[in-house]
């Protein structure tokens, strides 16, 4: 044995630390990580929607409106992460049996049950109270809404028909609507109507995209998926995406056609950004006829046609909110 080998097969001296083992390192990374993960990163763009309410009033650019808006994102982004990490420390043992879900950080064992609850219970105290000193009792209010409806849907309400789709909506709904009392702004009727049934379009048609797929199972595979799909017949979520884009469509159309001056010589805006409306939720519905509308955001991303009927629009609606 050469000198060099004997320097480095010696034991450590008495005073020298023992080298952690490398699983502990890995497990000290993991669970930090594996947090991260349950609480959906890809699911943030979701709380954009943030902004709805003040670009919806012309304030989006405002100055108080820009300083805010990252808080209100945050905030909602925290209050998600807190369902999401209840939700898959509830589902953990039925997520494990799931060819897919199997994968999740909880259920794959990289993130322990307790803790999952703990820091998603944490979140759902902090985040409200975070929304009371930073914003306002309102915004903490709509905060709490959120949590309380989202966590009792994880517990029982996503498995009750009709109140499962009631309660997706509403939380998309909620996003939209956060910047109005957080901002001090007033939510016009339209604008909740619009933003209500347009989210009811989504969620149904990303319902209906579910159980097409799962009429193409095999009767084994189809127990893996979301078990209230089986109740709702394919009829019946078409019905409903197909009255929720009526109920978007007719309502934009009757706040764009409302009463209301213009400057002079200024083109109709709002009557204008009735076009790409329409276009973006007639394509939007050809993805829905499919059984292809999967998340909204991906449809919109991969989709280059709808995205740019959706530049247009936002351009138009701009337009016809600065009335310029």
């Amino acid at each position: 044995m050469t000198e060099r080998t004997a320097v480095l097969d010696e034991p450590p001296g008495p005073g020298a630390a023992p080298a952690a083992p490398p699983g502990l390192r890995a497990r000290a990374l993991g669970l930090p990580l594996g947090l991260l993960r349950t609480a959906r990163p890809r699911q943030w763009v979701k709380n954009v929607l943030v902004a709805a309410a003040p670009a919806a009033a012309g304030e989006l650019f405002l100055h108080r409106t820009l300083l805010q808006l990252p808080l209100l994102f945050a905030l909602f982004t925290g209050a998600a992460s807190a369902v999401y990490l209840v939700n898959d420390a509830r589902d953990a043992a039925a997520d494990r049996a799931h060819p897919d879900k199997c994968r999740r950080p909880v259920a794959a064992g990289e993130v322990p049950v307790p803790v999952a609850y703990v820091a998603g219970g944490l979140l759902a105290v902090l985040v409200p109270a975070a929304a009371a000193v930073l914003c306002n009792p309102a915004t903490a209010a709509l905060l709490a809404a959120y949590l309380l409806m989202q966590l009792a849907y994880c517990v029982s309400l996503k498995n009750v028909l009709v109140v499962d789709l009631a309660v997706v909506t509403t939380g998309f709904l909620l996003r939209a609507m956060t910047g109005g009392p957080a901002l001090g702004i007033p939510l016009s009727r339209w604008f909740l109507i619009t933003a209500g049934f347009g989210a009811l379009f989504m969620v149904a048609a990303k319902r209906y995209s579910e159980a097409l797929r799962v009429a193409a199972k095999t009767p084994e595979d189809r127990g893996e998926t979301r078990p209230l799909l089986r109740e709702y017949s394919d009829g019946y979520l078409r019905f409903v995406w197909q009255l929720a884009a009526g109920g978007a469509v007719l309502a934009y159309c009757l706040w764009a056609l409302e009463s209301g001056g213009t400057a002079a010589g200024a083109l109709p805006w709002r009557q204008l950004s009735m076009i790409p409306f329409i276009l973006a939720v007639l394509r939007y519905a050809v993805f829905a006829d499919r059984g292809t509308a999967g998340a909204p955001e991906d449809v919109v991303l991969r989709d280059r046609p709808l995205a740019v009927i959706a530049l247009a629009w936002v351009g138009l609606y701009a337009m016809a909110v600065a009335d310029v």
